[in-house]
């Protein structure tokens, strides 16, 4: 069992909008949930869990709304959040943002969504683009007879509607890789992981089955194949079109797709890996007047791949000002608000080295520098690579019909945070 009742306040507590899904609780015990949570916060002791004799409210604040879920049951709470931020990007994707104004402006639509997407407690169609089949915001004309909703709400297949035709058939599959590290100043890795996302758009007519393989290190014990190269996926997470079942039987990744745009599935990989671009740096002061900062960058992957729109966020003293630089490649420039010199590399093959330097004029160094030391930052992409080594294997696409279909597959490995501790 979901919620009894969804409400949704503003700042101040006052409700904005409401639905009794269940007819079982008092409403106006809504007036009690501000209040606690005040205290609660004065106190400093918010939960997101708020309880009032047998009414409880779990909660979420989204731009300045408060969400509210209230039941009385021993609900499922994982369930119940996951709801309340699934209705938050149904409504963004509806009013763009949502805010007290979006909701106030739309009240009917807000409305005939809230019916849809709960019924008596149990959540319902979420997905945003088959509501929008039957729920558009230029209201509803009078028709005679109930009007029908499409079948996708009664389908065993809610995220993707039947009769969709396309003149050319293809799918284009996204591994995106993001890479996450922190070095300290002696050239320790302290943290690094590997963030993935496979992300599809899908332009098949009909009812298509696609069934994905991956160099994935468990399919490949289970089928006997332990010496070819294998990736390891942890956390791994999957979009709703995919038939976990499957996978937990035998590692296939079999799903009908959603039409359009979609992320199929994510993993993370806690896995310790050379730094993809090296930073070292020097800073030397002279006279009191002066400083130098030089920087090497070193890009430790083979040549044949290559880093583009690489930018390495260099920090400079706070009271630095008479910028002078000089670059081996790419352009150098000093942003001032930032306290940082920003390097552009356009491209920066793998297996090459570059260097900058940069010239400040120092009005007072007398004290010693007493800034923290703030980390050198680096942004990249690297096209056709990924650093888990991740493969995809084959990629079948089955529909009835027979027709033929091309699949596209990208590789793509960049930068998430990306930090490199100076000495």
């Amino acid at each position: 069992m979901s919620a009894s009742a969804i409400f949704i306040l503003d700042l101040k507590g006052k409700v904005l909008i409401c639905r009794n899904y269940m007819g079982n609780m008092d409403m106006n015990e809504i007036d009690h949930f501000m209040p606690i949570l005040m205290k609660r916060e004065e106190e400093a002791e918010a939960t997101p869990l708020v309880t009032h004799g047998s009414s409880h409210f779990l909660w979420i604040k989204h731009s300045n709304l408060y969400l509210v879920a209230m039941t009385k049951k021993n609900a499922n709470a994982s369930l119940v959040y996951t709801f309340l931020y699934k209705i938050v990007q149904v409504f963004k994707e509806y009013f763009k943002e949502l805010e007290e104004e979006s909701i106030r402006d739309n009240f009917v639509t807000v409305y005939e969504l809230m019916d849809e997407v709960m019924d008596f407690g149990f959540p319902q169609t979420t997905d945003s683009k088959i509501l929008q089949e039957y729920i558009t915001q230029q209201g509803h004309k009078l028709e005679i007879g109930a009007p029908r909703p499409p079948a996708t709400v009664t389908n065993a297949v809610s995220w993707r509607s039947e009769g969709i035709k396309y003149r050319k058939n293809e799918v284009f599959m996204d591994v995106i890789e993001s890479v996450n590290l922190l070095v300290n100043a002696n050239g320790s890795v302290l943290r690094s992981e590997i963030v993935g996302t496979v992300k599809l758009k899908v332009v098949l007519s009909g009812m298509p089955e696609l069934r994905l393989g991956l160099n994935d290190k468990v399919l490949f014990e289970i089928t006997g194949r332990e010496k070819s190269k294998t990736v390891e996926l942890e956390d791994v997470k999957f979009h709703q079109c995919v038939r976990l079942s499957r996978f937990e039987n035998d590692r296939t990744i079999s799903f009908i797709p959603p039409d359009g745009e979609s992320e199929l599935m994510s993993y993370r990989l806690n896995t310790t890996m050379k730094p993809l671009i090296w930073i070292e740096s020097v800073i030397e002061k002279f006279s009191h007047s002066r400083v130098e900062i030089k920087v090497k960058a070193r890009s430790q992957f083979k040549s044949r791949s290559t880093a583009n729109n690489v930018s390495i966020l260099v920090p400079v003293p706070s009271d630095a000002d008479s910028p002078k630089f000089k670059t081996s490649t790419g352009t150098a420039k000093w942003v001032p608000e930032k306290n940082v010199v920003l390097w552009n590399i356009k491209s920066f093959p793998g297996g090459k080295e570059y260097t900058m330097r940069a010239h400040f004029g120092l009005p007072s160094v007398d004290s010693d520098d007493l800034e923290a030391k703030r980390p050198i930052t680096v942004d990249f992409e690297i096209p056709y690579f990924t650093v888990s080594g991740i493969q995809v294997r084959y990629l079948k696409i089955i529909e009835k019909s027979g027709y033929q279909a091309l699949p596209w597959v990208r590789y793509i490995t960049q930068s998430g945070d990306y930090q490199l501790r100076t000495t």
